[in-house]
């Protein structure tokens, strides 16, 4: 493991959720929202509404920034997320999970708590200086953002498809050579 557990968890949220936006948007409805909600573990509030899927639409460039940044701008842009949001770091504990990190109380809306906690865990990549972690899809075609977790870091897509893709177009090459 790279990261600590609730570090993990909370990239890989930032990420799915900035590449929600590639076509076909998979953020499109509310229903879609609950779903990011379960599948990524967060607890708390969920408000099941259009507001609350226009502010998590609305949070994917920010965290798109926040993913795609040198280490400096990374750290303006997180402490600004963290200043903005009144974060006040705590241990909490509560099933699934042992002691982890949160900065904002459960109750506050979904949006916050994805940007506090995507906030919060760079600051853990920040420290590491394992921003190489982060990077664009290697698939031309895409813009999609990579979170490569692997001991060699040899992730580079962002979707199997993508990768597929590019495995397809290196067999057609080498086969028209």
């Amino acid at each position: 493991m790279v990261f600590a557990h609730d570090t993990e968890l909370a990239l890989l949220a930032a990420v799915g959720l900035v590449n929600s936006g590639q076509e076909p948007d998979s953020l499109a409805q509310v229903a879609d929202v609950v779903a990011f909600y379960d599948d990524h573990g967060y607890t708390g509030r969920i408000d099941r509404d259009d507001a609350e899927l226009a502010e998590m639409r609305d949070l994917r460039p920010l965290l798109r920034q926040l993913l795609t940044s040198s280490r400096d701008e990374a750290v303006d842009l997180v402490n600004e997320m963290l200043r903005r949001t009144h974060a006040l770091p705590q241990l909490v504990r509560h099933d699934p999970l042992d002691w982890h990190l949160h900065a904002v109380s459960d109750d506050r809306p979904l949006a916050e708590r994805v940007e506090v906690e995507s906030a919060m865990a760079m600051v853990d990549v920040i420290r590491a200086d394992e921003l190489s972690r982060l990077d664009v899809c290697a698939d031309e075609t895409c813009d999609g953002l990579v979170l490569d977790l692997s001991r060699n870091r040899s992730r580079r897509f962002c979707s199997t498809a993508c990768s597929n893709r590019a495995a397809v177009a290196a067999y057609r090459a080498r086969q028209s050579g």
